[in-house]
């Protein structure tokens, strides 16, 4: 049976190190390893000019360089582009591109399970069946492969594509850590969003390891008695549990705390819902509220019209006395808009 080759990516300096120790190199290889990949971004052997060629010649022979591969890749009006990147045994993942008009803002939302564990009745994700978590390379090459195709940088970086990332910890603390390292991306720890659906041990262990990254929680349902309608995650663990988290994340770790709420006509925006929200807002403290416009069609439910959103904004603000953001709906056109990564589209590269 064929070994299987080294996959450099993903992997820490130590870890690089330690290979390089087996093949007789000196450990110090093992950074500029790293920073080819991740700094410089280079993609083969004869483009790491900070090695000596013997050993290029070597690592080509136990190291193999592979990029995950692009599937479609789709471009809306307003610059958002989207991207399915294909995986082992015909599996696939989506990643989008979110470019503010100004251009201050270029933010990638990234993947970090095939499909997903839970099932969110308003996501287009949660209608496909899960297939596993991605490894940390695979997380990381979501990002390598969007900024060399776009031929730009991100700024910031979401997990909050396909897959509940506090389902996939390990891997994807490994990635964000990354990210964040000075001779990686080098973004700072607030570039980077960590985003659950309420996975409450997760969060805590978040609290415990004082991870340095922003972090935020779709709440969706402010009312205990039916947020599991929409929350199967609710199910297993309350809104009780999940808001006893948040205020122990803003205590403990003294940073925000963001909630982030798809906004659905009849479901979720009454005056009751906006002052149980207020109620939430004040209990946890220093939080805030990313609001989000329904972008799928799943049990008839439709999008709330501009006027709806702009008075439920407004409300919110008022009963929570935190800051309140609608973050609208990027590249609804194309399906990269919030909850609707579902592997549909044609190619438009």
């Amino acid at each position: 049976m064929k070994e299987e080759k080294f996959q450099p990516k993903g992997k820490t300096i130590q870890e690089l190190s330690e290979f390089l120790k087996t093949l007789g190199e000196p450990a110090f290889r093992g950074m500029q390893i790293f920073q080819g990949l991740y700094k410089h971004k280079y993609r083969t052997w004869e483009e790491f000019t900070n090695l000596p060629k013997p050993l290029r010649a070597k690592l080509s022979e136990y190291i193999e360089l592979a990029d995950l591969p692009v599937g479609f890749h789709m471009v809306s009006e307003d610059g958002t582009q989207k991207f399915t990147f294909k995986l082992e045994g015909g599996k696939e993942v989506e990643a989008v591109w979110i470019p503010r008009g100004d251009g201050a803002r270029k933010t990638i939302c990234i993947s970090s399970q095939v499909g997903c564990t839970l099932n969110c009745s308003f996501c287009a994700t949660a209608k496909l069946p899960f297939q596993g978590n991605l490894k940390t390379w695979q997380i990381l090459d979501q990002v390598l492969s969007v900024e060399r195709i776009v031929g730009d940088h991100a700024t910031n970086i979401v997990f909050m594509g396909m897959g509940e990332p506090l389902h996939n910890y390990f891997e994807v603390m490994r990635a964000a850590t990354i990210l964040h390292h000075p001779e990686a991306w080098n973004l700072g720890a607030k570039r980077i969003t960590i985003s659950t659906a309420g996975v409450v041990p997760g969060i805590h262990r978040y609290i415990d390891n004082k991870e340095p990254f922003n972090f935020a929680i779709s709440l969706n349902q402010p009312d205990p008695n039916t947020r599991s309608e929409i929350m199967d995650v609710n199910e297993k663990f309350g809104l009780d549990k999940l808001i006893e988290a948040a205020e122990r994340f803003v205590r403990e770790l003294g940073r925000t705390i963001t909630f982030e709420y798809v906004m659905i006509p009849g479901v979720n925006m009454s005056d009751k819902h906006i002052q149980l929200l207020g109620k939430i807002a004040r209990k946890v403290g220093n939080c805030k509220f990313n609001v989000i416009p329904l972008n799928t069609e799943f049990f008839g439910w439709t999008r709330p019209s501009d006027t709806m959103i702009e008075d439920f904004v407004t409300k919110l603000k008022s009963a929570s006395r935190v800051p309140v953001m609608n973050r609208r709906s990027p590249g609804k056109e194309i399906g990269g808009a919030c909850g609707m990564l579902a592997l549909s589209g044609t190619n438009n590269s």
